[in-house]
């Protein structure tokens, strides 16, 4: 290596591919993509039992494309989806980009003030819904917002299923709509639309209580889709079984956009995870990857009938979204035949994934850390200074590149909190960076708790607590979990001489916020631990949660 090669031993790298960045909106790779593989499977929902070749796929999204057309939705407006994971939702994905609508991702477990919220800070004027899920009856939900006069940019609510309901239309009604006039207008459209051009919103839990709304482009997803199957070795003879929820990057960008780059199948095994529906998935499918939240993995490994399946046909996946167990990671690997799966590291701020193992590492550094930066991506970690620390040091994780978002929507102040004069998105999380690459994630510069894979920002919680009327204090923090990774733990400060149960707080939150935003412990207290200048010590409690409950710390990568 020549001096001017040669990188001084800072962290800081970045990707080197002979593998071009792909410069084409989602629509128009979608039509190669299908004259290409036209009779080959595209896409198995097995609840529904749904089995289309990418030609039947084809034909499917340009329906609803123009169907959506037709309601007079038009280029650049924004239409939500609400549902889990079903065929309804990719042919949504893919035919609000042929249209140039911009797709907001609700959270299946959203109830009616965060949905609320999210509708009218993106201005939706259309809602695709599924009629409920589990405990939420969405139909419910959005007719009351609606008749209250709460959603004021609203024009179109779709719901799915064969059932009518007054002042709904019907998703199947819809797909049908369009004529051929609205099929020439999106043949029209597809030359016109580039690939710079917002195309989803995905909203992330704000530290600030609301949520933001992080927007993608084409050119983010559909590359980090590309390059993070390429990393898996994907080939059109691959079948990827998708437990994740497609509301999430996971989902939709890893699975569904990573299957479309590399002409592979997808497979989704149920509407929600589901350990056994996976197993059956993975087995009777014959799909070569998996991927999964460690949540997910363990809820597998552990599960009566896992010896059954034969999961010879597994050879690699990922697993993401959190902190992995290394135990676990050895389990998959061996039990699972997943030999080559990986680690994937990322933020939906950055289309996700800015590091990702390679199926051929090591298994030392497969288990222990993030895998390296990925094509066409540049990343750092700095000091409080913003200055780029030694290799081995601890430091916040920058990013920039292709994958990173356009900002987060209608809100220039937290953009410019988030990314950098130079285009450096700041992560907020803790890393290190050795002498080969390789990341580590150690820490949250924040207090933001990781459970199952869900982004948990206490302060959130802290501020929908604050409206209990005993309640004159609170805070929120993360302590260890081995199912969930992190479990939400809320330390409380009653007014005076009231007294409260545990169950009576988690009741107020029912309904109220997601579910997997409830604190499952509750700790009253007199006082936090606070440092002399009266800022609270959230590190003490935590260290004092887990002294208290004999909770253990999960050794992870």
């Amino acid at each position: 290596m020549t001096n001017a090669q040669a990188t001084p031993q800072i962290s800081y790298d970045h990707g080197v591919s002979d593998r071009k960045l792909i410069g084409e909106t989602i629509g128009a790779f979608f039509d190669r993509q299908v004259e290409t593989y036209r009779d080959r499977e595209a896409l198995v929902v097995r609840h529904q039992k749904v089995r289309w070749s990418w030609g039947e796929l084809a034909r499917r999204v340009d329906d609803l494309a123009a169907g959506l057309m037709a309601l007079g939705l038009e280029r650049g407006d924004r239409i939500g989806i609400w549902s889990p994971n079903t065929s309804e939702w990719t042919l949504a994905q893919f035919a609000t980009a042929k249209a140039g609508l911009v797709l907001v991702n609700v959270n299946p477990a959203y109830r009616r003030s965060e949905l609320e919220y999210a509708m009218n800070k993106v201005e939706c004027k259309a809602l695709i819904l599924a009629p409920a899920l589990k405990t939420s009856n969405y139909l419910e939900i959005v007719d009351d917002l609606v008749k209250a006069k709460k959603l004021p940019h609203l024009k179109h609510v779709i719901r799915l299923g064969r059932e009518k309901t007054p002042g709904m239309l019907n998703f199947d009604d819809v797909a049908t709509a369009g004529g051929n006039a609205e099929k020439v207008k999106l043949a029209e459209l597809g030359p016109k639309l580039q690939f710079d051009d917002a195309i989803n919103i995905q909203f992330t839990s704000g530290t600030t209580g609301h949520p933001k709304g992080a927007t993608l482009s084409h050119h983010n997803i559909l590359n980090n889709g590309y390059f993070v199957g390429l990393g898996l070795k994907l080939t059109p003879a691959d079948r990827l079984c998708i437990p994740v929820p497609l509301y999430h990057c996971f989902g939709m960008v890893m699975g569904n956009l990573g299957c479309l780059t590399h002409g592979a199948t997808m497979v989704y095994p149920a509407e929600a995870f589901d350990p056994l529906a996976t197993l059956q998935a993975v087995a009777e499918e014959r799909c070569t990857a998996l991927y999964g939240v460690p949540t997910m993995f363990i809820a597998q490994l552990d599960h009566p009938e896992f010896s059954k399946f034969d999961l010879k046909s597994l050879r690699t996946g990922i697993m993401a979204g959190s902190p992995c167990p290394i135990e676990v990671m050895k389990k998959v690997q061996s039990h699972m035949h997943m030999h080559q799966v990986t680690i994937a590291y990322g933020m939906t701020e950055t289309s996700p994934v800015s590091t990702q193992c390679a199926t051929d590492d090591p298994l030392e550094k497969r288990v222990s850390t993030v895998g390296q930066v990925l094509p066409h991506i540049e990343i750092k970690i700095v000091d409080p200074e913003g200055k780029a620390v030694p290799r081995g040091e601890t430091g916040e994780f920058c990013t920039r590149g292709y994958s990173v978002m356009k900002g987060y929507w209608n809100d220039a102040e937290k953009t410019a909190e988030a990314i950098d004069e130079a285009g450096w998105m700041r992560t907020g999380d803790l890393a290190t960076m050795d002498g080969e690459g390789y990341v580590n994630i150690v820490g949250r510069l924040k207090d933001m708790v990781i459970r199952g894979g869900e982004n948990v920002y206490p302060r959130e919680i802290e501020e929908f607590l604050y409206r209990h009327p005993k309640i004159q204090d609170v805070q929120v923090i993360g302590v260890p979990d081995p199912k969930y990774g992190e479990e939400i733990c809320a330390w409380i400060k009653l007014h005076g001489d009231q007294t409260a149960t545990a169950e009576e707080i988690r009741e107020f939150c029912k309904g109220q916020i997601a579910h997997y935003k409830i604190p499952r412990y509750i700790e009253f207290v007199p006082e936090f631990p606070m440092t002399i200048t009266g800022k609270i010590q959230k590190f003490v409690m935590r260290e004092q949660t887990i002294s208290k409950l004999g909770l253990k710390a999960q050794k992870t990568a």
